[in-house]
């Protein structure tokens, strides 16, 4: 019968010898350590560079996925918002319509350049048709604004109470829009029943071509910054 051979290990002759090769280890000359002390530093050396770099891969991978959750956010907040304005398509365009029907009706009440004196003697006729007497009749300057101008009108009319409402009522029924402001009323002394109305009529019209490019023009002149010439 073969005996298996024996091995016999020598626990503290091993545990001297590695003592030895990690005692007495220069620091600054690493390559003069025995080879464990110095393979054990190779290989924590590159564990460290490994992890470190796995560490900042992550990071930015991190940072990366982050800025994409949010964009993936902010799209389907989009998505839903288009999704909403798509179902209701047909209701926006039916109301576009009756907002440009709307915008045309109000256009329409607003006289062109050459059509001021015409309404100016509309005003004129309402007046005398209620057998008021008309003192004061004066166009005031032209005030140009974005979209339309406004003229104001001096007016101040002598008659009967009832005339003078009568007046305001006509004024109100014309067909271009004919405003009453600073609206006041005195009685004419020695004069029973009979009243005097200061007040200032405003009417409205709408810009012609050239005075809508004066106003685009202007207004780009004005946001410019200094220093810009336009």
């Amino acid at each position: 019968m073969a005996l298996s051979p024996t091995i016999n290990l020598d626990f503290k002759s091993v545990q001297d010898t590695l003592q030895r090769q990690f005692s007495g280890l220069d620091p600054n000359d690493p390559s003069s350590w025995p080879s464990l002390p110095r393979n054990l530093l190779y290989i924590f050396v590159c564990a460290a560079v490994i992890a470190g770099l796995w560490f900042f891969w992550l990071k930015a991978v991190d940072e990366e996925l982050l800025t994409e959750q949010t964009r993936e956010q902010q799209l389907r907040e989009d998505y839903r918002k288009k999704l909403v304005q798509a179902v209701n398509l047909d209701a926006l365009k039916k109301q576009l319509e009756q907002v440009q029907q709307y915008v045309n009706q109000l256009e329409k009440q607003l006289p062109s350049k050459a059509e001021m004196d015409a309404l100016l003697s509309d005003i004129n006729q309402a007046g005398l048709g209620r057998s008021l007497q008309f003192e004061l009749f004066r166009p005031g300057q032209v005030s140009v604004k974005e979209y339309y101008a406004e003229l104001p009108i001096s007016v101040r009319v002598t008659g009967g109470y009832h005339d003078i409402g009568l007046f305001a009522a006509d004024i109100a029924n014309l067909s271009r829009i004919v405003t009453l402001n600073n609206l006041s009323l005195a009685p004419v002394k020695d004069r029973d029943g009979i009243l005097t109305m200061d007040c200032t009529a405003k009417t409205f019209r709408y810009l012609d071509q050239e005075e809508i490019e004066l106003q685009q023009k202007s207004a780009t002149t004005k946001n410019a910054p200094k220093g810009v010439s336009q």
